[in-house]
Parts: structure tokens; sequence; C-alpha cells
């Protein structure tokens, strides 16, 4: 019997509420998912992420056939799987022959590219849908960026704060202001970090346990470690972590969401970006149970205000850069960095304590929350001089909520200032100090923060005013960065010239041998 219409689901869209499933209107009509090789390996990935995705993909498979859909699904070791999302839709294409193949957009570009093609291949009518899991559309944003010389968040945020009325009270935000930035950047100080509920941990069910088994096998090479894999891998268990955050760790977040501490991955973060970006959790759940957290009196303003932003602004923001600006925007390297990432980036096998405890995090978790990804990993990226694009593809190896669609602004953009300003109106570059003020690992490292020279030179520190110096030209005109460069003037010529051999050195010694 010939399939009318066959409905594409991937990955990291895993929404009973998608649009693409309100096209099933026969028992002809089928849904597909697939578990591809390629997607898994065409650049190294972290036996979490990949244990996450293809265990959610299983579950949200259960959940569609428990629910009456026709279910298509590709098994990864399945030996008639042909190994790419391209070459096996052409093949279910051709065999199930429907009218027309359905799906919403890709995260991914490049994934949006070989549906288009395997369609085009097989003379098969596609519809790509607006993915409403956003709370802003692409056609949207565009009209935003179409009337602004420059893309700030802040001016995005308002408006969605106005058109989505978060927060807002006869017209104006709660609270008087827009942003409580200023009062979210608090540090714990000697006292260290008090005892914090940790986020809600899911122990694997028969279902994850037999993908665990499967990554074990199929990708033995593969960063990371699977000992602590408890992510919410259903709606059901991502709609109980959101609950456990609001009970237990919004209160805190506002204030310390940007400081760091000595073997605590989570803090008062939320962990949910995961199931947020796969789609297990929709956005308007997380801000509106913060939301009415703050109107029942469990949370204070800035706390709420600051997680809103991240998903109603920053969350929204990104996506609408990425889909605005690609394919070009892959291709951005406005500093000319042309570094491999150091070895050390997947291993941890560094003296930098604070490199050490992110990336060990990692190796664990596969995950670190956003001042260690920009102020920590992703500041020794941009200081060192690291490709900007090979710092997104490490991005995508090592953290669990890594898509194409987020991680490339953040990482491109924000992060190595690769775009030369479209989502950073300055590179987020500093010394160690700043590490030293929003953490405890400089109290435990060999290195000094303050010292730029010498044996116990903090390499930060070090890459930070060679940093200066070597992007002068380029970012002189830019008055953000004003006040940095008056302190670099302040170095007289010998000790500009002694940074920068030591720099060199620094980068010889951590390039020497790379992952692939």
């Amino acid at each position: 019997m010939t399939c009318q219409t066959l409905v594409l689901v991937l990955g990291d869209q895993l929404s009973l509420t998608s649009a693409a499933l309100d096209q099933i209107h026969t028992e002809n009509d089928q849904v597909l998912l697939l578990e591809v090789r390629e997607e898994a390996d065409y650049v190294p990935q972290h036996k979490i992420r990949l244990a996450l995705f293809f265990s959610a993909m299983r579950h949200f498979r259960n959940a569609l056939r428990e629910r009456g859909y026709n279910v298509e699904y590709a098994e990864l070791d399945d030996p008639e799987n042909r190994g790419s999302i391209h070459r096996e839709l052409e093949r279910r294409l051709r065999r199930l022959k429907p009218q027309r193949l359905v799906c919403v957009q890709p995260g991914d570009h490049r994934v949006q590219q070989m549906i288009m093609t395997a369609a085009q291949e097989t003379g098969t009518d596609l519809e790509i849908l607006e993915d409403t899991h956003f709370i802003t559309s692409v056609a949207e944003f565009r009209r935003f960026s179409d009337t602004r010389k420059s893309l700030l968040m802040e001016h995005f945020y308002r408006d969605a704060r106005r058109k989505t009325g978060l927060l807002m009270r006869n017209g104006e935000p709660v609270g008087g202001q827009w942003n409580f930035d200023h009062d979210n950047r608090e540090a714990f100080g000697k006292s260290g970090p008090p005892d914090i509920n940790a986020p809600m941990q899911f122990s694997p069910d028969d279902v994850t346990r037999q993908v665990v088994a499967m990554v074990k096998k199929q990708f033995p090479d593969a960063p990371g470690r699977l000992e602590h894999f408890d992510y919410p891998v259903t709606h059901e268990q991502a709609q109980d972590a959101l609950r456990d955050f609001i009970d237990h760790r919004l209160a805190g977040f506002g204030r310390y969401q940007d400081a760091m501490a000595m073997d605590r991955p989570y803090l008062y973060h939320s962990r949910l970006s995961s199931a947020l970006n796969m789609h297990l959790l929709d956005p308007r759940d997380a801000v509106n149970a913060a939301v009415q957290a703050f109107e029942d009196g469990a949370a204070e303003l800035n706390s709420v205000e600051g997680f809103v932003r991240q998903i109603s602004g920053w969350r929204e923001y990104v996506r609408g850069v990425y889909w605005t600006r690609m394919p070009g925007y892959a291709d951005a390297n406005e500093l000319a960095a042309d570094l491999d990432m150091p070895a050390f980036m997947w291993s941890g096998d560094t003296e930098m304590t604070c490199v050490r405890q992110s990336v060990s995090q990692l190796i664990d978790h596969a995950y670190a929350h956003h001042i260690q990804r920009l102020m920590v990993l992703g500041l020794f990226s941009l200081l060192l001089g690291v490709r900007p694009y090979d710092v997104h593809r490490w991005h995508l190896s090592m953290y669990v909520d890594a898509i194409d669609w987020v991680s490339l602004p953040n990482v491109l953009g924000m992060s190595q200032y690769g775009d030369g300003g479209v989502v950073g109106t300055k590179p987020y570059a500093a010394s160690g100090n700043y590490i030293s003020r929003m953490s405890d690992y400089c109290a435990n490292c060999r290195f000094n923060p303050k010292k730029a020279t010498g044996d116990d030179a903090c390499p930060i520190t070090t890459l930070y005013w060679d940093f200066l110096s070597r992007n002068r030209d380029r970012l002189s005109a830019n008055r953000r960065m004003g006040f940095q460069f008056k302190n670099l003037d302040r170095k007289d010529d010998g000790e500009r010239h002694e940074i920068r051999r030591a720099a060199n050195r620094l980068r010889t010694v951590f390039t020497q041998k790379t992952y692939l």
C-alpha cells in the first residue's frame, strides 16, 4: 500500500506537538526516524551525547507507536542501514514511495541539504515546515534583522518580551528594568558554595541500557565516559527535571550563575539545555514555570529574569543568527586564527587547573555551564588562536546539548569573535584574574594569574596580553576595547617582547598533538 505522507523526525526534534506530526491524516501516513553512523561520527562525539540521542529517539519511537502512529525506524546496527541521512532516507523513499516528504526545519544546514538532495534524487515532493518549538520564527527574526544596522541581542530580547508578555506589566518590564545582569555576577568567595541539590538523576531503563551497550560496542574510541549517564530521555522526565530546577536551584541561579567551583559541575544551573535542544522540553513551559515561581514568591526577579533571558532571548537569538547567516557564516574568521585544538582539550591532561577542571567535567558529564564554556574553555581557545570552526567542531564533540544552530553562533560568534561583531560587540578576552575572581580554580593551581612571564606565569594571562598585541590593528577601532589597550600600553617594549616570546612557546607546546 502506497504511503501518502512520510514525516521525517530528526533526533533533535522529539516533540509530540511537532508541526510535522500534524500532517499525519490517514492510516497510510508514516513517521520515519533514522539512526545513522555519519551523524554519530562526522565529528568525534561524546559517548554520553550518543547514548542520549539514541535513547531519546527510541523512547520517542515507542511513544509514537503507543499513540497509534505508523513508525519506520532505522537502527544504527541494522546491516541494511546505509549510514547517512542522505542515503538511508533515499532508500526509504524508494521503498515506501510516499507522495510527499514532510519535516520541520532541521537544526543543521548540512542536514537540511542532505534531505533536499534525497528528495530531489527520488522525485519526492518535499515540504519543510517552520519549527513551532521555537518562540520566534526565522521569518520574524529576519524582519527584525532587516530593520537594524546591528543585531544586538538586547534589542531582540526586549522585542520578544513585548511580544510574549513575559515579565511585563502594562507594557513595561516588571521591576522597572529589562535586564538584571549586573546583579548576577557574584562569586562564592573563600567560604565556597553551599550545599546545593544536584540536578535530578534518571536511572537508565532497559531501552537506555541497550543503547549504552551499543555505544560501547560501536564507538569504543569516542571521547568521554558513560558511567555518569543520568539525563532525561523522555518528555515526562524532562518535565520532572524542570520542576526539580524550579524547586531547588532557580532561587540561587541569578546571583551565582557566573560562579565556578572545584568539583562542582552544576551548582545552581538547570542542566535543561539538552532536553530543550532535543525538543523533549518546550521552552514556553520552562519560562512560564520560572515566571510562576516569581509570582509565587519562590524566586527573586533577578534569577527569573536571567533564566527567561537565556531561553526566550539568547537561545532564540542565536537560532535566528544561524538561519539568516548560513551557510557563509561557518567560514567567518575575523581574527585569522589558524591553530589546531590542543589534545588536552579532549583529555584534560594539563597543569592549568581551570582547563583541567572544565575538561574533566566534560569527560564525566558532557556538560559545562555557560561561564566555563565562555570564560575558561572558550577564552583559552580565543587567546591561543584556534581556528573558530575547529572550536565549534570540538564543541559538537564534547557537549551533550550541542546542535549546529546553537553551537555555531555561540562559539564562532560570541566565544571566538570569528564573525567580527555580529553576535558579540567585542571579543570576550580576559586574563587569568577573571577566572581567579569568579572561582577557586586559581587557588588550587601552580600558576599565578597575576603573572604573564616566568615559570609560574598563568598561560591565560600570558596569552591574554599577547592576544591584545597581535590583534591590535584589527581591534583598535573597537571603542569597547579601549580600556584594555590602555593597560597594554602601560607595558614597555621589553615586557611586551618577553610576553610574545612566552606566548609563542606556549603555542608551540600546546599544539604539538591534536585529537584527530
